[in-house]
């Protein structure tokens, strides 16, 4: 095992640092698309509200490779995409529904009197919502978005089956090449071990940051400033 390491170290940590770029980029983009349809989700419009739960429980309900398989090859059909933005706009589409539940969770959490609050003040609803809930809503946010970056990065490993040469997608081809299957597989799952460590390092250190019960208190606006007025 340790000469496949050294045999396989620079193409493996090009793989890996692809994967890692591959994962970055769908998160992003999937927090995007999850932040907009949370909206969708707590939005008076049931029309939105409909085409959020649409969205929701299509991507929640079928297998991530045939999401992978069917986007990829869709995206194909309409523009032509590198393998990479293809790859990777069918993650983020993956990974924003699941997005989408943790950020109206963290939403609906914030407890109704802030919102209140903040319009009896004189704050518009969109005022309030980026001054006083959403940042708390983002705090809280953080666990459930660590373990959905963690779970996006190990299933980054699926785009190996539309072609693209990732980590496991390499790791599949140096092991059809060296017969050498498991010592093969096991060097790969240490590469993915040691990213999924750093991520999780970096997450409690950005929640230890950002604790939820050590906000400063005078930055948001409590129940009791709405009685005093």
């Amino acid at each position: 095992m340790i000469q496949i390491f050294l045999n396989t170290y620079e193409v493996f940590l090009q793989a890996a640092f692809l994967t890692f770029k591959l994962t970055l980029t769908s998160l992003l983009l999937g927090s995007i698309i999850g932040l907009v349809f949370a909206f969708f989700r707590i939005s008076s419009s049931k029309w939105l509200n409909a085409l959020a739960s649409i969205y929701i429980g299509i991507i929640r309900g079928t297998p991530l490779i045939v999401q992978i398989a069917i986007l990829y090859f869709g995206i194909a059909s309409i523009i032509t995409l590198s393998q990479f933005w293809a790859g990777a706009l069918a993650l983020a589409v993956h990974n924003g529904a699941y997005i989408a539940e943790v950020f109206r969770g963290s939403i609906q959490s914030v407890d109704r009197g802030q919102m209140e609050a903040g319009r009896s003040l004189g704050m518009s609803y969109a005022l309030t919502m980026k001054e006083i809930i959403l940042p708390q809503a983002f705090k809280r946010s953080i666990p459930p978005l660590g373990n959905q970056f963690i779970i996006g990065l190990k299933d980054s490993s699926l785009v190996a089956y539309v072609g693209m040469a990732e980590l496991w997608g390499s790791g599949l081809s140096e092991a059809a090449a060296n017969y050498r299957q498991l010592e093969t597989y096991i060097v790969i799952g240490l590469y993915y071990l040691v990213m999924v460590l750093f991520i999780s390092f970096i997450l409690r250190k950005v929640e230890s940051r950002l604790d939820v019960d050590s906000v400063p208190k005078e930055r948001f606006i409590k129940e009791e400033n709405v009685q005093a007025l």
